[in-house]
């Protein structure tokens, strides 16, 4: 299928390999902006706090991110079609109090509420996305009021409560209390994503050449992959130091490379890029914008769903406290800060990761400093404005050359 819409073909090659992007000036730096800031970041915290960068406090973060940075996941499939969703922290909210209404007060048993649980949440998605692309209701009312409306939901179900404790050892508690403490773990993981990346690259690179599409050298490939390597077996070597692999990490990273090929290589993905390049475009190429709309916020809802899981795990409880304004803010700024456009048709899974890691390594940062939270929101806000700023001035500068 050919994808109308010249920034959203460019967004379906953009990714290979899951980063990359086209910045300021029509250049291509890739994820390099995102990770010299996160590497700022971490220099920074380490001079002000030489524990910041001690394998616990790694290891810490690897699981903090995992939670938001599922809800974020399912924030990008939203903002590539050229929408928001702003009831992700309530659902989020609402799939953890029914989950744990139904297995704590109701006796039943995990895989079942689990699954009730994040059924809730696309069923949520499917309520946002017919209000938006069958009635016609804008996206940003829709899910405000779902912000309102499944919070209140959420209240109702956890009643006067006010809290409600999970097992430590059930399934849900395991999600992020769970490592495996072998070395092998982290070491196999490390080794088999530096090899699907290579061979990744490489197949596209020959399917490019075939196709006559004009390539990168392939040292490139080579190089990206050494990187990578570096990168991948230093983290695992970080966290055997402390107690090994965390499950909640390893979920994460296989939820974004599963969904990464499902916008990259699928019919649906390209379809998702065409709608954020031009609704009418992929109205006239035949795609059915009102189902793809339908199944982008059910996506997104789902998602919030699942981080609400892991969010409860973290925690072992759910509270009528658990919704809170900056889990919204922290989700959507994960997808922006990490390089997904506010204007669609140009992100990755990928967004989500580096994204959450910049906002959770200010937060992790902040509270070894023992600094007011007020000073983490000034400097997460900073950084999601520059973002802004920067995809604006791309926008620009690829309409300057005729790419927008």
């Amino acid at each position: 299928m050919s994808v109308p819409g010249g920034s959203s073909a460019h967004g379906a090659d953009r990714f290979t390999g899951g980063f990359g992007r086209k910045v300021v000036g029509g250049g291509a730096s890739g994820a390099a902006p995102v990770m010299i800031g996160l590497l700022a970041i971490w220099i920074t915290f380490q001079i002000l706090n030489p524990h910041f960068l001690s394998p616990r406090n790694l290891s810490n973060l690897s699981v903090d991110i995992v939670g938001t940075g599922m809800i974020a996941v399912g924030v990008i499939f939203v903002l590539l079609i050229g929408e928001i969703d702003l009831s992700v922290g309530s659902v989020s909210g609402l799939a953890s109090a029914l989950f744990a209404v139904l297995n704590v007060n109701f006796g039943m048993p995990e895989p079942p509420a689990i699954i009730l649980g994040v059924l809730c949440g696309t069923a949520v998605g499917f309520v946002h996305g017919f209000f938006t692309a069958v009635v016609g209701v804008p996206a940003f009312v829709v899910t405000l009021a779902g912000l309102l409306g499944w919070y209140g939901l959420m209240l109702s179900i956890m009643g006067a409560q006010g809290t409600i404790n999970l097992g430590d050892q059930g399934l849900v508690a395991q999600l992020t209390n769970y490592y495996f403490s072998d070395v092998a773990a982290a070491y196999a993981l490390a080794a088999f994503g530096t090899a699907g990346y290579f061979l990744t690259a490489w197949r596209n690179l020959k399917r490019r050449r075939v196709a006559g599409v004009p390539t990168r050298l392939p040292v490139w490939i080579g190089v990206r992959t050494g990187v990578l390597a570096v990168l991948a077996f230093a983290a695992a070597y970080v966290l055997n130091q402390f107690q090994g692999l965390p499950l909640a990490l390893l979920i994460f990273v296989v939820v974004l490379v599963i969904l990464d090929y499902v916008l990259r290589r699928t019919t649906y993905g390209r379809m998702i890029f065409a709608l954020g390049g031009g609704v009418e475009a992929a109205r006239r190429a035949g795609i059915n914008v009102a189902w793809v709309r339908i199944s982008a916020f059910m996506m997104s809802s789902t998602m919030a769903a699942i981080g609400g899981l892991f969010l409860a795990s973290r925690l072992n409880s759910v509270s009528q406290t658990s919704v809170s304004t900056d889990l919204l803010m922290n989700a959507i700024a994960a997808a922006v800060i990490g390089g997904t456009s506010l204007f669609g048709g140009r992100g990755s899974t990928w967004s989500a990761l580096l994204g959450v890691l910049v906002i959770q390594s200010i937060a992790s940062g902040v509270a070894l400093m023992d600094i007011q939270t007020a000073v983490q929101f000034m400097i997460t806000g900073g950084v999601l404005l520059l973002a802004v700023v920067v995809d604006s001035l791309s926008r620009r500068a690829q309409r300057a050359h005729g790419r927008a």
